[in-house]
């Protein structure tokens, strides 16, 4: 496939985890009676991984996230040239997708994106559990290698074939289930980039971190399974 086509596959695969992932948080989560709760949105995002990677893996890779290109460059399989416009693809998709929500959550009374968080992913004041910066940046840096290393295994020649996509998004789901309390879960700096703008504050002062820690973790994980478990 060429790059334009494989960009707008990613374009398509982070629009999709963002508006399904973040919009179970901002719309669903806490509806009075009715709530899914923490664990609803740990499967939402799992679960719009796990569809989008069958729907236009097979065109992009299914990555849908900056850091899992980073990573799966790092660990020789994909091409250091095509990182820069899957980031853009990325990043735009999750802009877009950020937006669609917002068009969506404003259509309640009262609703206030600054306010409300808009599921921006924070630390300290702004952490759901009140963790520090050191925990979140231990926690995205860990869960992000981990994340890329399953991808890196799971796609391997000698895996399974067809699962990926189930490992991959159950992977995710685990992820969220362990750091939602810790600063809303991103591994993924596009996912924290589109709720963020629109959030307009404190997530955008903060939002540094989740682009330099999941980049470090992405790498590092791609690095490992390269160097320790790939077949030369």
């Amino acid at each position: 496939m060429g790059l334009w086509k494989r960009s707008f596959a990613e374009f398509f695969g982070t629009y999709w985890l963002v508006l399904g992932g973040c919009g179970s948080a901002v719309l669903a989560a806490a509806f009075p009676g009715l709530g899914i709760g923490f664990s609803g949105v740990a499967l939402a995002f799992g679960l719009s991984v796990l569809t989008m990677v069958y729907a236009v893996g097979a065109i992009s890779g299914g990555h849908f996230n900056p850091a899992v290109s980073a990573g799966l460059a790092a660990g020789g399989r994909f091409a250091w040239k095509d990182l820069l416009p899957y980031w853009a693809a990325q990043v735009i998709g999750a802009i877009a997708a950020a937006g669609t929500l917002y068009l969506i959550a404003s259509g309640k009374p009262g609703f206030d994106a600054t306010s409300s968080g808009f599921a921006s992913n924070g630390y300290g004041a702004h952490s759901p559990g009140g963790y520090s910066l050191q925990a979140v940046m231990i926690t995205e840096f860990v869960l992000t290698a981990l994340f890329v290393f399953v991808i890196m295994g799971a796609t391997s020649k000698r895996a399974p074939s067809g699962f990926a996509g189930i490992a991959i998004g159950l992977t995710l789901t685990l992820i969220h289930l362990v750091s939602i309390p810790v600063d809303n879960t991103s591994v993924n700096p596009a996912r924290s980039t589109g709720p963020a703008l629109f959030q307009g504050g404190w997530a955008l002062h903060q939002l540094w971190v989740f682009w330099v820690v999941p980049l470090l973790g992405g790498v590092v994980g791609g690095w490992i399974y390269r160097a320790l478990l790939e077949d030369h």
